[in-house]
């Protein structure tokens, strides 16, 4: 007997068809909000996944409501609702950390790494408001030797993490007017240009390692593309032109894809994995997921990624470094998805000689 399809193991769990029927008879509202409260929340996120496919629920972003979730249990299991801490992390999340994570999703999908900076920065918030009560302070009463205190005696993580809540504070009154210490600055060093070629070469000609990791590790070493945008892309931004040039589309315009990588790309879009799941048959992604209308997870396609030997950031950096030595920073932005400032900020430190050339519309570039 055949494996079963994995949506159909899902249906056969027996808190699927039990959170169905709650559903049926109003005992829980069919709503976004209503399965926020649901004890299962992978049952929940799986049903979720479902409706929104079917048209049942209205479509929003996976990593919102999976942050939205996430708040309502954090919060609940906080207890007393009215108490000031609480009261505080609310607001910040509800009228400051909500907000802009809306607005982000309204211009591009939501990655994972956006939904646990979210998490982190709300739980650091409640760790820094409990350890001001330990020293006798509420957040109104704290000063400036409690701030550098802390600072002094947490990690560079919990530090950026706690940044947005105590801004926050400050505009709004919460907090009195403080200095926050300066955080260093993170920077990647790059791999050489050589062994760049060097790993490329690896992933291009072994056949033997599997062919959506090699494509993606391409993607990284040749485009500079992060994991969370690779995963975004689908089958209709790659497009064949009538001389047999073929493109992909990371921004404006499409980008040419060289041999022998186009061939390879061509190939991965014609074997796709994960298309005979029972809940994404149909998917359009190039890099397609288990559950329904989602693409591969960004921690698994970094972790196969990893598996073939491809430090990502360290590869990305240096095909950002070496594009912007070739093309204009502006233009690289516009055409593989960047920011113009993080472009024209690699090009100054690789001091290119293209540190002068104009921002504007250049839809007519194509790389060569």
């Amino acid at each position: 007997m055949g494996k079963p399809r994995s949506g159909l193991i899902w249906l056969q769990n027996p808190k699927v068809p039990q959170l169905l029927s709650d559903l049926a008879t109003g005992r829980i509202p069919l709503t976004h909000e209503g399965l926020h409260a649901v004890p299962s929340w992978r049952t929940a996120a799986y049903l979720r996944d479902l409706l929104m496919t079917c048209g049942v629920l209205p479509t929003i972003d996976k990593q919102l409501v999976g942050y939205e979730t996430w708040l309502h249990r954090r919060l609940a299991d906080l207890g007393d609702a009215d108490s000031p801490c609480v009261r505080l992390l609310r607001q910040f999340a509800v009228w400051y950390q909500l907000p802009g994570l809306r607005a982000k999703a309204t211009t591009r999908p939501l990655t994972p790494s956006h939904r646990q900076f979210a998490s982190d920065q709300l739980t650091q918030a409640q760790a820094f408001l409990g350890w001001l009560q330990q020293r006798g302070h509420t957040l109104a009463q704290a000063t400036q030797a409690d701030l550098d205190a802390w600072h002094a005696t947490h990690n560079d993580h919990q530090r950026r993490c706690l940044r947005a809540f105590l801004r926050w504070a400050m505009r709004t009154g919460r907090l009195p007017r403080l200095k926050l210490p300066p955080l260093p600055v993170r920077r990647a060093a790059p791999i050489t240009q050589h062994r760049r070629l060097e790993l490329l070469g690896q992933v291009l000609t072994d056949e033997d390692r599997p062919l959506r990791s090699r494509v993606a590790a391409c993607l990284m070493l040749l485009f500079a593309q992060p994991a969370t945008r690779i995963v975004r892309l689908t089958i209709d931004d790659i497009t064949r032109a009538d001389d047999g040039q073929v493109f992909i589309r990371f921004g404006e315009p499409a980008t040419p894809v060289p041999e022998p990588f186009a061939t390879l790309l061509l190939q991965a879009t014609a074997q796709r994995d994960n298309l005979q799941t029972a809940t994404n048959p149909g998917a359009r992604w190039l890099f397609p997921g288990r559950r329904a209308g989602q693409p591969l997870h960004v921690s698994h396609l970094t972790e196969l990624v990893r598996d073939l030997g491809i430090p990502a950031l360290a590869g990305r950096t240096a095909a950002l470094r070496q594009l912007v030595l070739q093309v204009p920073a502006p233009v690289v932005a516009q055409a593989l998805g960047y920011h113009h400032n993080t472009t024209t900020r690699v090009a100054t430190e690789a001091g290119t000689p293209w540190s002068r050339y104009a921002s504007g519309d250049h839809s007519r570039w194509s790389s060569t």
